[in-house]
């Protein structure tokens, strides 16, 4: 242990996921966070593949250090940690009227309030309490307040199922995205415990509803339906919609009142990147392209 902001854990484990020996070897993890280039790291992947595990290991081995226990990892030098905070699980509070959101947000406000550079924050799906478009706006807008208010500028472990989140990573210096590495086979997943870089294109939330016993014909339509919420995922200029402020501002044509159906397909046509289709994609293009013709 030092004085310094750094956090370097090699081959770190959880201690008593460890010692439960659920007949499953136990996978140790790195972990490297500081102040000046690796504050906030992103991770995505599937639920059950180890996120949590992950961020909670860290924040114990942390806990650990400081009360002057040895700690389960190969090698680790922590700087000293003024507080650790963190946002996980689910509670709601119905005798104070509080729903299970508004407690995730009263403890997301206390995090934003007090953390500063010296603590360590673990976040564990902000914003998953209520619609899809307003959790995903809180948890980026969190994610940013972290990384530029410099008086609240904690090292950070955010968990997410919102992969749209690694995008922070093109406009955020500090901001580094990771994942659980998880094998696809035959449709089903294969999860394999380690953090590596790069976000998660997808949560394969569809996946585990499979693992979990949904029908067959339930699995089939919400494929359908994540083709289409993706479509609308980025604008026509190719960058993610969720990334513009107010004040982005990005030249467009004025459309014609009478616009021809040849000249809306020929826009349509356009604005494919056809290097990046899927053969699922590319299908229920050509069926779009059908039915405007």
């Amino acid at each position: 242990m030092d004085d310094d902001t750094n956090l370097a854990i090699v081959d770190g484990r959880h201690p008593v996921i460890e010692a439960l020996n659920q007949g499953e070897r136990f996978v140790p993890n790195d972990t490297l966070l500081d102040n000046d280039e690796n504050q906030i790291i992103v991770i995505t992947g599937p639920n059950m593949a180890g996120k949590s595990t992950f961020m909670r290991q860290v924040a114990l081995i942390v806990l650990m250090a400081h009360m002057g226990s040895f700690v389960p990892a190969t090698e680790a030098r922590i700087g000293m940690v003024d507080r650790i905070f963190t946002r996980v699980g689910a509670s709601d509070n119905l005798a104070r009227g509080q729903s299970t959101f508004m407690v995730e947000m009263m403890e997301a406000a206390n995090i934003l309030r007090n953390a500063t550079p010296k603590s360590l924050v673990i976040l564990d799906e902000i914003g998953r309490g209520t619609s899809t478009f307003d959790g995903v706006s809180i948890a980026w807008a969190v994610a940013e307040y972290l990384h530029d208010n410099g008086e609240h500028a904690a090292k950070t472990l955010f968990a997410t199922h919102y992969h749209e989140l690694t995008e922070l990573s093109v406009t955020r210096r500090r901001i580094k995205n990771f994942n659980i590495a998880v094998k696809e086979w035959n449709e089903q997943i294969i999860f394999l415990r380690k953090i590596v870089p790069g976000g998660a294109s997808h949560s394969y939330g569809i996946q585990v509803a499979r693992l979990a016993g949904l029908p067959l014909e339930v699995i089939e339509r919400a494929k359908e339906i994540l083709v289409n919420l993706e479509k609308g995922e980025y604008a026509e200029e190719g960058i993610p919609r969720i990334a513009r402020g107010k004040k982005a501002t990005v030249p467009t044509s004025q459309l014609s009142l009478f616009q021809s159906t040849e000249d809306l397909l020929r826009k349509r046509l356009l604005s494919i990147d056809v290097a990046t289709l899927t053969p699922l994609e590319a299908l229920n293009l050509l069926d779009e392209l059908k039915r405007m013709a």
